[in-house]
């Protein structure tokens, strides 16, 4: 059985495997989440679907993910991270399992709301104890290194993974098939995470911070703002691209595979390398950097046409490079340091959930309302919109970084 972490020393071995685990759970979330989306243009003639109703399964996973979020997190830090978690990676594995058996819309949309409520906890859970397991200094890079995983495997891997398997088998058999990893990690969880040490939570001879307190650093309502701008541009993108190379631009489904695909390998290496950058020359520079160049490549991608798949790879993956870090940076170590002393899951929930109920739910419904009444090419001067804004609210962001602070 698991014990406690110790407090005398630095358990970098402990660090290594949680950070480890961690990133191939919440790869599996990535994976859960946006392969309903490359699969959407099998079955949407099949089940009677639109482009609202893609919209609105992307945007019910994200609502209940982000009020999940918060109301897991929280909970966490009273009951501890297990309780929580492991049944969560157990849920949302079901629920991807359970997509196959879908007989139409309303089945979709209940499946993907009990699935957002179980993903949620794993991402502001997820941050709270990769922040715990991680000496200070190597904060923002061991997030980075867990957040990026949702880009690898949910849209770099899975897109191709599922149009290739598309080959031999339908749909149904591809939803089920992606549920089943997710109850080993489950099990690999219950053996290894451990609850935090006393010193990285709430002494017993201080007052918990109350919900008040959540906001006392100004980071906190500057994070959520600013992140349901990233959200918006990173799932809008998740979303609609698909759907837009098929329809518009009239891919087949293994070419769109290949380049939606660099949705995720863009995101992975953006999750990872600007968190860990965000160490040595501060977060909020990182993140300014993040949405300047997320936008222009957004909109480099939506004025280009199909006389080279290559370019539409690579443009692609530097928006969305770009897209994902601004993400990471703000969900992870931006609200870690913006948190009270053992409320990081808390705070990190609050910020996740912000970002998701807005970015993740109403920007998607808003994409397919627009695809369907003006066409799908112009759902990208959205998000384009989305990324400036964001980058507006983030000048006002404090600057956190221990490196840059001289703190821990």
């Amino acid at each position: 059985m698991p014990q406690d972490a110790p407090s005398t020393r630095w358990d970098t071995s402990y660090e290594w495997k949680i950070i480890l685990i961690l990133s191939l759970t919440f790869g599996l979330v990535g994976l859960d989440r946006f392969i309903l989306p490359v699969l959407f243009p099998t079955f949407m003639a099949e089940l009677g679907l639109s482009y609202a109703d893609l919209g609105n399964l992307v945007g019910i996973l994200a609502v209940f993910w982000g009020l999940s979020a918060f109301a897991m997190g929280f909970l966490s830090d009273r009951v501890g991270r297990r309780k929580v978690l492991i049944p969560a990676v157990i849920i949302f594995s079901l629920m991807s399992a359970f997509s196959g058996l879908a007989g139409g819309l309303v089945a979709l949309l209940l499946i993907r709301a009990v699935m957002g409520l179980a993903e949620g906890p794993v991402a502001s859970i997820g941050v709270a104890v990769a922040v715990e397991a991680s000496h200070p200094k190597r904060r923002g890079m061991n997030n980075g290194i867990f957040q990026c995983m949702i880009s690898l495997m949910g849209n770099a891997i899975g897109p191709i993974i599922a149009t290739q398997l598309l080959l031999v088998t339908d749909w149904r058999t591809v939803f089920m098939l992606v549920g089943v990893p997710g109850l080993i990690m489950a099990a690999a969880m219950f053996f290894v995470v451990r609850e935090p040490a006393p010193a990285a939570t709430a002494s017993a001879h201080v007052a918990r911070p109350s919900f008040a307190d959540l906001f006392r650093h100004r980071n906190v309502p500057l994070a959520m703002l600013t992140l349901m701008c990233a959200m918006g541009g990173v799932f809008v993108l998740a979303a609609m691209a698909p759907s837009y190379l098929t329809d518009y631009l009239k891919l087949s489904p293994q070419d769109m595979g290949f380049v939606f695909s660099a949705v995720g390998f863009g995101g992975a290496i953006g999750q990872f390398a600007m968190p860990t950058v965000s160490d040595f020359i501060g977060r909020k520079l990182a993140t300014l950097f993040s949405y300047i160049l997320a936008a222009v490549f957004t909109y480099l991608f939506a004025h280009t046409g199909t006389d080279s798949l290559g370019t539409l790879f690579w443009l692609l993956f530097f928006a969305s490079l770009f897209n994902f870090s601004a993400l990471a940076i703000l969900a992870g170590p931006v609200a870690a340091e913006a948190a009270p002393v053992g409320m990081v899951a808390s705070v990190a929930g609050l910020v996740i959930g912000a970002g998701e109920i807005f970015g993740g739910g109403a920007a998607p419904a808003i994409a397919g309302q627009i695809a369907g009444s003006s066409g799908i090419q112009n759902v990208f001067t959205f998000t384009i919109g989305s990324l400036v804004l964001g980058f507006v609210v983030a000048l006002f962001l404090k600057e956190t970084a221990p490196r840059k602070t001289g703190g821990v």
